[in-house]
């Protein structure tokens, strides 16, 4: 007797839980419905824009640190072509055996007429129209100001008319704008990332209302707080899976068409922002750190709300 008893009431009990599992099957449905997925699938696809277009313009900040630091430029400006050339030979060679400097590079005048046709037409490298030489220099790391003075002074030397400019003080305003841009994405992205929460918030109250007596019925199945904010959270997650998915498919789409539109440009600076592959495979921690946010906010947000309604 007692031995049928204990099989009832593990045959009971088998039953409650079988019971409580095809309640939260029930209440859990099956496919994309409702709104939240495609919500997370805009969130995240503005967000991992916002990520991408950051990390590119960290790079091509690197770069323009990397490439363009103590880069030089002197400009002679003489209307006598061999005075202007025997000065430009003059210089580069002072240049070249300067150990401040390790790079070295006269811009052929071919290039610079080129430059300027657009502009002045086919009369650009005419002899009766006389174009600066130019010579790009590049000064080793560590190289003080008062050592380019002195070059600048040796220069003035051979080439009274020469003018040095320094890359960094075109290209200050250029780096600013780009920083500025760079922590512009960085502050979208995280806002993105903060709505995306608040919505999962509100989404996870509005569940919680809606299946209030369903929850109550799992109640009574034995089901604990826990696993009905588990249950939530695997909802959430299947949801923030998939809305991760959409969005990060359609962004790196579309972060690959603009990389093949910046690639196509002859503009050494535009081409800069391009994305490198090494920076592109982070791209995909977005939607992974969206969806964990989402399933840690549901859990919360209904562990608070079963709590209040005790």
């Amino acid at each position: 007797m007692d031995e049928q008893q204990r099989r009832e009431g593990g045959g009971g009990f088998a039953w409650s839980q079988r019971a409580g599992r095809a309640a939260r099957n029930r209440w859990l449905p099956q496919g994309r419905r409702g709104p939240m997925p495609w919500i997370i699938a805009i969130m995240m696809f503005l967000s991992t824009l916002a990520g991408g277009a950051g990390l590119a313009l960290s790079n091509a900040l690197e770069r323009m640190h990397g490439e363009l630091a103590g880069g030089q430029t002197a400009q002679i400006v003489e209307a006598d072509a061999a005075r202007r050339a025997d000065q430009v030979r003059r210089v580069a060679a002072m240049l070249r055996a300067d150990k401040a400097v390790r790079m070295v590079r006269i811009i052929p005048e071919e290039a610079l007429a080129a430059q300027l046709e657009p502009w002045i037409g086919a009369d650009a490298g005419a002899d009766d129209l006389p174009i600066p030489a130019l010579i790009d220099f590049e000064l080793a790391p560590g190289t003080t100001p008062a050592t380019l003075k002195a070059i600048a002074m040796r220069a003035k030397a051979m080439a009274p008319s020469v003018r040095i400019d320094s890359h960094e003080l075109y290209l200050g305003p250029v780096e600013r704008l780009m920083r500025l841009l760079m922590w512009l994405a960085a502050g979208v992205m995280a806002l993105m990332i903060l709505t995306t929460g608040a919505v999962v918030t509100i989404a996870a109250r509005s569940a919680h209302t809606t299946h209030r007596g369903t929850i109550d019925i799992m109640h009574l199945l034995g089901a604990t707080d826990v696993q009905i904010a588990r249950l939530f959270q695997r909802r959430m997650a299947l949801d923030a899976l998939f809305g991760g998915a959409l969005g990060l498919g359609a962004a790196s789409v579309l972060l690959w068409l603009a990389g093949r539109f910046i690639a196509a440009t002859d503009a050494e600076l535009t081409q800069m922002i391009a994305l490198p592959w090494r920076l592109a495979v982070l791209l995909p921690l977005i939607p992974i750190f969206g969806t964990l946010l989402a399933m840690l906010t549901a859990r919360i947000t209904v562990r608070h709300a079963l709590e209040r309604a005790l």
